[in-house]
């Protein structure tokens, strides 16, 4: 039969890659959050949930049961193929580590497969993500990157992570730039995701001498930062990068690609349109209606975005150090080299990486 395994066990194999982790609730259940790394392969597709759900309320848990074992009894084969299929120790879990997930654990054990099955589901999962979080502290001495928009502050920080140091990309994690651009050609996460994948970063790095993150808000899109995170980030060596209006320009056209994101783009600017000088604003509208990127951010940065970054920079005066750079490559480099005379990088094992 199969063997129940706590969150911290799991977690503890998984970073030794030793578990491949499989959430079998429903495909909608799965996107709305799920723990990171895992696969999907799910025992009721979203109708079927619905339907069985809807009997087991309106009806009685015997017609539920009845229902779902007719579903299962149908898609049995190729289920226990994809299993079949996976390398590794595997381990289920559903939402509470309830029926589905205890189906699957002893249907693949009776076909000679093994398994584990998460006690408590995804929601004892959460329950530990939750109350991680609030009992976090950062201990590494935290260093932030700062730059007018189009500087490639997410760029430089995954540079960083390749060569090794210890880096955050809440950006990355929230699936948005921050900005009220910030979704164009992204999937947004919500919290929950977010905060799962905040954790599984942060925790192999929670020891290093220091760690580097990108200057945000309290809100990443509508994704809220840790309070622990947004304290460290007040108090923190701040690093700005200096590089040309034209580059910042050329950065923005390959990381938007306004050109497959067009009405996206405007839907966006209108946000924002009665914040600038109606001239302006007319000027900008036009030149993105006519296909004229590169100047519609040129004027983007020059009469909104920079001006907001000179009111916010002046408030953060002490521990300031600036890289006047003419790329991101050269920014990423030279704040490589920083880093590197401030303390070792923080080398991930291969099971970490």
């Amino acid at each position: 039969m199969f063997e129940d395994i706590s969150v911290e066990k799991l977690l503890e194999q998984q970073r030794k890659k030793e578990l491949v982790m499989i959430d079998v609730r429903s495909p909608s259940e799965f996107r709305d959050a799920t723990i990171p790394g895992s696969l999907n392969i799910p025992l009721f597709d979203d109708a079927e949930r619905a339907e069985i759900g809807t009997l087991y309320k309106q009806v009685s848990v015997q017609a539920a049961k009845a229902k779902g074992l007719e579903v299962v009894s149908a898609k049995l084969p190729a289920f226990i193929r994809e299993f079949e299929q996976l390398e590794g120790q595997k381990t289920v879990f559903c939402w509470r580590g309830g029926m589905r997930s205890k189906t699957t654990a002893t249907v693949l054990s009776l076909m000679g497969i093994r398994v584990y099955r998460l006690a408590g589901g995804i929601r004892a999962y959460r329950k530990w993500v939750v109350e991680t979080l609030a009992a976090m502290r950062l201990k590494p001495e935290p260093y932030v990157l700062n730059g007018y928009t189009g500087s490639g502050k997410t760029a430089i920080l995954q540079r960083l992570k390749e060569q090794g140091f210890p880096v955050l990309d809440f950006e990355a994690m929230a699936g948005h730039r921050g900005s009220v651009f910030g979704n164009i050609g992204l999937s947004p996460h919500n919290q929950k995701t977010f905060e799962s994948l905040l954790l599984k970063e942060l925790l192999p790095i929670a020891e290093a001498p220091y760690i580097v993150f990108e200057a945000e808000s309290k809100r990443v899109g509508k994704i809220a930062l840790p309070e622990f995170i947004v304290n460290a980030k007040s108090s923190a060596v701040q690093l700005y990068i200096e590089l040309p209006l034209e580059a910042r320009v050329q950065h923005i056209l390959t990381d938007y690609r306004p050109w497959e994101h067009k009405e996206e783009c405007l839907q966006a600017f209108r946000q924002i349109k009665s914040r600038l000088h109606t001239p302006i604003a007319k000027e900008i509208e036009a030149l993105l209606l006519t296909d004229k990127f590169a100047d519609a951010v040129r004027l983007l940065l020059e009469h909104y975005y920079d001006p907001r970054y000179e009111h916010t920079a002046k408030q953060t005066q002490e521990k300031r150090i600036t890289f006047e750079v003419q790329s991101i490559e050269e920014a990423a480099e030279r704040i490589g080299g920083f880093l590197s005379e401030v303390g070792p990088k923080h080398s991930l094992s291969a099971n970490e990486r």
